[in-house]
């Protein structure tokens, strides 16, 4: 669905965490950085998501790498789940959608059988410089924190 590819630099973007600081592409620049797109706080499939992302927290970080994700609820809601299950990483509150809307992830997709308008769950790895390395798009809820893992392993490395 995202129009991104790897090489291109991240689009620009400014948006609250949990605690109402606000992170920019800008203050970004000069650190390794995990974008994970989710469609909702608390539902069945972004817990598991987002609970595989904690688990493999510790191994992540050690690459050198900060965690943020992203979905349209609000800071008070992403304080809540963070909260519910113990996220050591930051959620960046995008109600207006404008962050998912400049990553091209808003859109018509399948959901148990019906088609919906929704987030379209992908992840984006960044370098130093705010330029994606790697986009995941077939994500596995209950293996997300492995499937960043492995990508993270080939980041540099020849296709």
């Amino acid at each position: 669905m995202t129009h991104l590819e790897i090489g291109d630099q991240v689009p620009q973007f400014a948006a609250n965490n949990e605690k109402g600081e606000l992170i920019t592409s800008e203050s970004l620049i000069g650190q390794k950085y995990v974008l994970f797109f989710y469609p909702k706080d608390d539902s069945p499939g972004c817990t598991k998501e987002a609970c595989s992302i904690r688990d493999n927290y510790r191994f992540l970080s050690r690459k050198g790498y900060e965690i943020f994700g992203i979905s349209p609820d609000n800071e008070k809601k992403h304080q809540k789940f963070i909260d519910k299950y113990e996220f050591q990483y930051s959620l960046l509150a995008d109600p207006e959608k404008k962050m998912i809307n400049d990553f091209g992830l808003w859109g018509p997709k399948k959901f148990m059988g019906r088609e919906i308008v929704g987030v379209h769950r992908t992840t984006f790895i960044v370098n130093e410089e705010g330029k994606i390395d790697n986009i995941l798009k077939k994500i596995k809820t209950k293996e997300h924190g492995k499937e960043i893992l492995e990508a993270l392993e080939s980041v540099g490395q020849p296709q």
